[in-house]
């Protein structure tokens, strides 16, 4: 089989994907550090909580909507209860299975950590976009997750689960 190397627009399209892949969620982290000592990936567990009917999920529905394996999901629970963000408990309706649900202590933290981890994503991703490139950037994700994510996972609604 023969390779189909990228054209030049191609690789000039590749390389800035690469760059905000890259850049976008260390800049991010920083900003939750700072500002409420968590990671960019605790805050997303956190979020995704936040979303959820009654603020809980299986875990391994959070592990699906935040792409992380069930032992590094299971590793940044420890951490968030360790803190009184989170706490497990056994699925109701599986047994076998458990639940992640957000304490009011972690819905307070989202609450209060989401204005300014909002402006950052707004003036990094958003804000320098127009309104058609915005537009553009929904079907460009649209396409690529149709290929990284064809069962819809890590876009699909907390609420749906």
């Amino acid at each position: 089989m023969e390779t189909r190397w990228l054209s030049p627009k191609e690789r000039e399209a590749w390389l800035r994907l690469i760059a905000v892949a890259e850049l976008l969620p260390a800049a991010l982290d920083a900003q939750l550090r700072e500002s409420a000592a968590l990671t960019h990936f605790e805050y997303f567990v956190l979020a995704m909580l936040s979303e959820a009917l009654d603020r809980t999920l299986r875990m391994t529905s959070l592990s699906q909507r935040t792409n992380a394996s069930l032992t590094r999901l299971s590793h940044v629970i420890n951490r968030l209860e360790k803190r009184g963000l989170v706490e497990r408990f056994a699925c109701p309706e599986d047994g076998r299975a458990t639940n992640a649900r957000l304490t009011s202590k972690g819905w307070e933290l989202v609450v209060a950590t989401a204005p300014g981890h909002v402006t950052k994503v707004r003036e990094l991703a958003i804000d320098p976009l127009t309104p058609q490139q915005i537009s553009q950037l929904i079907k460009i994700g649209d396409a690529i997750l149709k290929k990284l994510d064809p069962e819809g996972h890590f876009t699909a609604s907390p609420k749906e689960s």
